[in-house]
């Protein structure tokens, strides 16, 4: 208990510092980076999300995607060994022109037990060569949890060097184990394990040292201070100015603060948040790889409707385009 109090203590003391120099920095970071990408050539955004038709066939699941405006999409559930289906989603796909996002394969890389640990490292590793095989900028999971209790959720060593170093190894293992030649492997962010900020995923991307590994972007799931949600326009810019390179794959939501006796923050659709949306959009449109923006996390077709008419209607407000 006492060692608790102490993390808490030294962690809000260097959230107020890191705050204070956030507020500082905001403005001029929003208009440098204004400015930088005024003067770039802005791509058009391929929006995807999931869709709800009930179909296993490839050539009509893609063309639900363009009759829902989507130029992008979550690469449809197929096994590795099914290779007439794979060539069957590529070409359907390119020939409606929407990209094969990325191959989510969500699990626990540093599960406690080793049996399944060596199983989710061959799930993913098999996830990374379906997307090199259907043609899918990326497979992306999180990079693990030393939790007993849930996949993601938060545990103290999730902070530390072994976690980093063995988040570095299981990606250098994926790669390795592939080869892959346009697809890439990523990390998503999150807020209570590594990479945790774009620092992080600068230095795991280094320390990997892999061509084949790159970046996820899911700007909520940093938000884990008040600094952050006050300035998260801030946060964007930082993320686009370290990472843009590596960037594959982006999500889409929002986020809002419940207030409580303590911190809340709680995943909303897009519209309905505090995220900064016409910068975010900007940066996704500046990137001259033009990764994908996808939504995420909501339960109905409906929600799904409006957080992508209010992504089209922000961007086309800001002078950016979809396609």
């Amino acid at each position: 208990m006492k060692a608790n109090r102490l993390c808490r203590r030294d962690f809000l003391h260097q959230s107020l510092r890191a705050g204070a120099g956030v507020a500082v920095a905001s403005f001029a970071a929003t208009s440098l980076t204004q400015t930088a990408t005024a003067a770039l050539k802005l791509k058009p955004i391929r929006l995807g999300g999931p869709i709800f038709a009930k179909t296993d066939d490839p050539e009509e699941l893609a063309r639900a995607h363009r009759q829902l405006g989507y130029r992008a999409a979550y690469c449809p559930n197929m096994p590795l060994s099914d290779a007439e289906r794979i060539r069957a989603v590529n070409a359907a796909f390119a020939r409606h022109d929407v990209i094969l996002a990325e191959v989510g394969r969500w699990c626990n890389l540093l599960d406690a037990d080793p049996d399944k640990r060596r199983q989710n490292l061959q799930s993913v590793t098999e996830g990374l060569a379906l997307a090199e095989a259907v043609g899918a900028r990326c497979c992306v999971d999180i990079a693990g949890s030393f939790s007993t209790t849930s996949w993601f959720g938060p545990h103290p060593d999730d902070l530390s060097p072994k976690f980093f170093d063995a988040s570095v190894e299981n990606a250098r293992k994926i790669i390795d184990a592939v080869k892959p030649k346009r697809a890439r492997f990523c990390y998503e962010m999150m807020g209570w394990a590594l990479p945790d900020s774009p620092d992080h995923a600068v230095k795991m991307i280094k320390a990997v040292d892999r061509p084949a590994f790159g970046a996820h972007l899911d700007p909520c799931n940093l938000v884990n201070s008040p600094a952050k949600f006050y300035h998260n326009t801030a946060l964007l810019n930082e993320c686009f100015d370290k990472l843009g390179r590596w960037i594959l794959s982006c999500h889409a939501k929002d986020l809002t603060w419940d207030v409580e006796m303590n911190l809340h923050f709680r995943e909303v659709q897009p519209g309905k948040g505090a995220l900064d949306y016409p910068t975010y959009l900007r940066r996704v449109a500046a990137l001259p790889q033009g990764a994908p923006l996808m939504l995420e996390h909501l339960s109905t077709a409906e929600e799904y409707a409006a957080a992508r008419e209010h992504i089209f209607a922000t961007g086309r407000q800001a002078g950016l385009s979809f396609g």
